[in-house]
């Protein structure tokens, strides 16, 4: 954190603030990335899924949506009620009982127990998100904003990742489980993270003895004032109507909501892709996806730096050019066979730089939300706007599945790019002039 933000403190006060803001940023985002090994588990591991249950995409796009629409929801409730309740309980809670449910799935043989355990994975996974942004808003000031949600998300990318090394270490470590390992080893991850954030993180400055850091600017510190007033005077929901009556609020809930439509199309069904289309086992068709996630964590801590240097009041026209770069990307992975030396590296750049492009749109949308919600309304802005992701995820496993039973391969990425374009359209309407 820049020494020259003394933000109210002594120097001695603003060592110790600076120790515990990043022992916040580090810990939470180790945490959140682990749990992404406990619910992108499923789409890396759908091709052996399905020739042992003699399952076709639509069953495994049941599971994956059952999973989307839980977590949207829970978004849009668990990101206020945390800031009600207390945000530090519930990342707590996400963190326990995430790997409680993919153990639990380890364990099953039909569709129907299995989309009702994943679903309430991806309700637990929900009370993660936004109170872990309101708690890194509490110890890192607006300018600082794109670097701190920037950094978190950049291992939510990494997180990625991991699930996909994991799903294929879980199939060699444990290959007489098959499937099942790949809930079992990842189930264990979060919780020994779990344990080392409990003894480092605190949910504030005063639990280590110092009053909250003051806001840079007047503006701010007005905006803050006026929204904790808005709650008391018109209640604790207050702060939804606050956000939606906010048109530039209205466009980036659709920019990532075609982010997230994007974004898990990719996710989910690239590795299904190179073993259908190409042959590919299911091992290196993951291996073969790392350069995806890999792009999106270092885009995602990238664009957002930047945008606080150059247009913190204004992350809209990142946006648009990285929406350009996504559509191009798609468009050229649909002519690239992944089985050649030449074909393969190609593909690793691509996908590499789809991965940094909507990601990174992603780690802006977030920076907004700490934004418009400062430390009072963080975790609800975050909340509606990961809400209108995951409904994005949630609608790409229902109509990729039927472009793909319906019109192939080719369709499937070929809507993917169309998106993008969405995204340069909205963005451009709806910047600061």
């Amino acid at each position: 954190m820049n020494d020259d933000l003394q933000l109210g403190y002594t120097p001695q006060q603003r060592r110790l603030f600076s120790k515990y803001a990043w022992r916040c940023l580090i810990m939470f985002s180790l945490l959140y990335m682990t749990l992404y090994c406990c619910r992108l588990n499923l789409g890396n591991a759908a091709g052996a899924i399905m020739d042992d249950m003699g399952w076709d995409t639509k069953d495994i796009g049941i599971l994956t949506s059952s999973l989307f629409w839980a977590y949207g929801i829970g978004q849009l409730v668990n990101g206020r009620l945390s800031e009600i309740v207390g945000i530090g309980r519930f990342i707590v809670i996400a963190a326990l009982l995430s790997p409680v449910c993919n153990i639990l799935m380890s364990f099953q043989k039909s569709l129907l127990p299995m989309a009702v355990i994943w679903a309430f994975n991806g309700f637990f996974q929900s009370m993660a998100w936004g109170p872990g942004l309101a708690l890194l808003s509490r110890w890192w000031p607006g300018r600082r904003h794109g670097f701190a949600t920037g950094f978190a998300n950049a291992f939510s990318g990494f997180g990625q990742a991991l699930g996909m090394i994991m799903v294929a270490a879980s199939l060699k470590l444990l290959p007489s489980l098959g499937w099942r390992s790949c809930f079992i080893v990842p189930g264990i991850v979060p919780l020994t993270v779990l344990a080392v954030y409990k003894l480092l993180v605190k949910e504030s400055p005063s639990d280590v003895g110092l009053p909250e850091f003051s806001a840079e600017d007047p503006q701010t510190a007005e905006s803050e004032r006026r929204m904790r007033e808005l709650v008391r005077e018109k209640g604790a929901l207050y702060p939804y109507l606050y956000l939606l009556k906010n048109r530039r609020f209205d466009a980036w809930m659709f920019i990532i909501f075609i982010t997230g439509l994007t974004r898990y199309g990719m996710v989910t069904w690239i590795p299904l892709y190179f073993s259908d289309r190409f042959g590919v086992d299911v091992t290196a068709g993951l291996l073969q996806s790392l350069a995806f996630p890999v792009g999106m964590g270092i885009g995602t801590f990238v664009l957002p730096v930047l945008t606080d240097r150059f247009t913190p009041h204004d992350r809209l026209p990142a946006v648009i050019a990285c929406g350009g770069v996504l559509a191009a990307s798609i468009t050229a992975f649909i002519f690239l066979d992944p089985t050649t030396a030449a074909g393969s590296a190609a593909v690793s750049a691509v996908l590499f730089t789809a991965g940094f492009a909507v990601y990174a749109i992603n780690g802006c949308a977030f920076s907004y939300a700490c934004d418009i919600g400062g430390r009072v309304f963080t975790a609800t802005a975050s909340g509606v706007l990961d809400f209108s992701a995951y409904m994005g995820a949630a609608v790409q496993s229902v109509i990729y599945g039927f472009f793909l039973r319906r019109m192939g391969w080719n369709m499937v990425f070929a809507s993917i790019a169309s998106m993008s374009v969405l995204i340069i359209i909205v963005s451009a309407t709806n910047r600061k002039r």
